[in-house]
C-alpha cells in the first residue's frame, strides 16, 4: 500500500484527481461494502490508536465535551459502519435526468447529475467524519481528500488505511480516498489554493477554522457548521415540553454544532420558567450565564458578557436571556444567530408560523430539539456537513448535494 506520509500535498491531489476519473462508472456500492468490512476488521487497532489520541488531548487539558467528540468506542464504530450500510441503500445520485426538453430545432436537451470530482474536507476532532465524508464522496462519484485535525491524526491514519484496503480489494485505485497526513497548517493552505486539482472544499469545525477556509480559499467552498443555536420559550409554551427540549438540546451532546447555546424566555413566563430551567440545567451540570432579568429570577446565575450571546460554547455552558415576546426573540436571533438551527416551543400556531417565516436559518423547529439537524436524522444517510449558506446547498448535506450536473444535448446535425 502507498504510504501517504511520504507524498507532497500536490502529489496527493494529483493522484486523487486521476482516481476520481474512474469512479462514475465504478461499482461504488461494492467498494463501500469492502471498506465497511475492512473498518470492522480493523476495530482493535482503530480503538487503540484512538485511545492514544484521546489521552494526548486529555494531557493537553482539552475539555470533556471536545474529548467526547474525539472518542471512538466499539459501539460508535459500529454506528459508523451502519451508516455505510444506509448510504449503500440510497439510490445512485449519478446519471439522473433532472430535467429534459426538446429544442425548437429538434435537439433533445437533458440536465444530468454528474460527479464534482475531487472534494477536500477539512475538519476538527471527530474521526467519524473521516468515514462519513469518504463514503458520501465516493457514493457520489468523487474522490475525497481528507484533512483532519492533529488531535485525531493517529485514528485517522488507521481509518483511511482500512478504507484504502477496501478499495484495493475491489480493484479501485487506493487514491480514491486520500488523507493529508500532516499536522502542518501549510498543508491546509496548499489544499485551499489547488485550483485545477480540487473542485470543492468543505470545512467542518469551529468558527476559526471555517473563517480561515472561507478567507483563504482559491477553490469553491461550502461554508458549514458553526452553530449558535437558540431555543425560544414562548408565553404559550408547555413548560414541561420546553424543559425536555432544553435539556436534550444542551446536554445530550454539548460538543456538536446542533447543540443549544442560548435560551430565550418570554418575559410573561420568565418568573416561573427561568427558575425551573436554571435548576434543571444546574442538576445536569450546565453552567448558566444570564442577563440582568434572568439573574433576578434565578439568583446566583453568573452575569452574561456581550461575547456570550455570540459564542458557540461546545460545552456545558448556556447563555440565558429574557426577551420581550416573539419580536424580542426574533431580534436577538437575527443579531447573534449563525443561520444553523433555531427552535421555538409554543402552542400558538400563529406564533409558530411567524417564527418559521421570520428566522433566517437552515433548519427551524417548532416544539422539537435542534439536535435533529443531522443527515442521519433527516434520512439522508451519512452527512458531509451542515451548510449555513444559501448557494447550492443548505442544511444537512447528503448525496443530493454532493453532485453537480451537466447539460447533454443530442441532435441530428443541427447548426445555428
Amino acid at each position: 500500500m502507498t504510504e501517504l506520509r511520504n507524498q507532497s500535498v500536490r502529489d496527493l491531489l494529483t493522484n486523487a484527481k486521476k482516481a476520481s476519473k474512474t469512479l462514475a462508472r465504478a461499482e461504488r456500492n461494492a467498494a463501500l461494502r469492502a471498506m465497511q468490512a475492512r473498518l470492522l476488521e480493523a476495530e482493535p487497532e482503530i480503538l487503540r490508536q484512538n485511545a492514544v489520541d484521546v489521552q494526548q488531548e486529555r494531557q493537553r487539558g482539552t475539555g470533556e465535551a471536545l474529548l467526547d467528540r474525539l472518542t471512538l468506542t466499539g459501539a460508535r464504530l459500529r454506528e459508523v459502519a451502519q451508516g455505510i450500510e444506509q448510504v449503500i441503500a440510497l439510490p445512485d445520485p449519478l446519471g439522473r435526468t433532472l430535467d429534459g426538453w426538446r429544442h425548437p430545432k429538434g435537439m433533445q436537451i437533458e440536465k444530468v447529475s454528474v460527479p464534482l470530482g475531487v472534494i477536500g474536507v477539512i475538519y476538527e476532532s471527530r474521526p467519524n467524519v473521516t468515514v462519513d465524508a469518504a463514503v458520501l464522496c465516493l457514493k457520489a462519484g468523487s474522490a475525497p481528500v481528507l484533512r483532519g485535525s492533529a488531535s485525531a491524526l493517529n485514528t485517522n491514519r488507521v481509518l483511511v488505511r482500512a478504507m484504502r484496503l477496501g478499495l484495493r480489494d475491489v480493484g479501485l485505485p487506493e487514491d480514491a480516498v486520500t488523507l493529508i497526513d500532516s499536522a502542518d497548517r501549510a498543508s491546509v493552505t496548499e489544499l485551499l489554493e489547488a485550483r485545477g486539482l480540487v473542485d470543492l472544499v468543505i470545512p467542518r469545525g469551529g468558527a476559526g477554522l471555517i473563517q480561515h477556509v472561507v478567507t483563504h480559499a482559491k477553490v469553491p467552498v461550502i461554508e458549514t457548521g458553526v452553530g449558535n443555536c437558540h431555543l425560544y420559550v414562548h408565553r404559550d409554551a408547555d413548560l414541561e415540553m420546553a424543559l425536555n427540549i432544553l435539556l436534550n438540546g444542551k446536554t445530550q451532546r454539548p460538543g456538536v454544532c446542533n447543540a443549544l447555546e442560548t435560551l430565550l424566555v418570554d418575559r410573561e413566563i420568565a418568573p416561573v420558567f427561568v427558575p425551573l430551567a436554571v435548576r434543571a440545567l444546574r442538576s445536569a451540570g450546565v453552567e448558566v450565564r444570564g442577563d440582568e432579568d434572568a439573574r433576578m429570577y434565578a439568583p446566583g446565575v453568573e452575569a452574561a458578557s456581550d461575547t456570550d450571546w455570540e459564542s458557540e460554547f461546545l460545552d456545558l455552558i448556556l447563555a440565558l436571556r429574557v426577551v420581550d415576546g416573539l419580536s424580542g426573540a426574533l431580534e436577538h436571533i437575527a443579531r447573534y444567530g449563525s443561520q444553523h438551527s433555531e427552535a421555538i416551543v409554543t402552542s400558538s400556531l400563529h406564533s409558530a408560523r411567524e417564527f418559521q417565516e421570520s428566522v433566517d436559518a437552515a433548519a427551524v423547529y417548532v416544539n422539537a430539539s435542534t439536535r435533529f439537524t443531522d443527515g442521519f436524522e433527516f434520512g439522508f444517510g451519512a452527512e458531509i456537513g451542515i451548510s449555513t449558506q444559501k448557494m447550492h446547498a443548505r442544511g444537512p448535506m447528503g448525496l443530493a448535494e454532493m453532485v453537480t450536473y451537466q447539460y447533454r444535448v443530442t441532435g441530428e446535425g443541427q447548426i445555428r
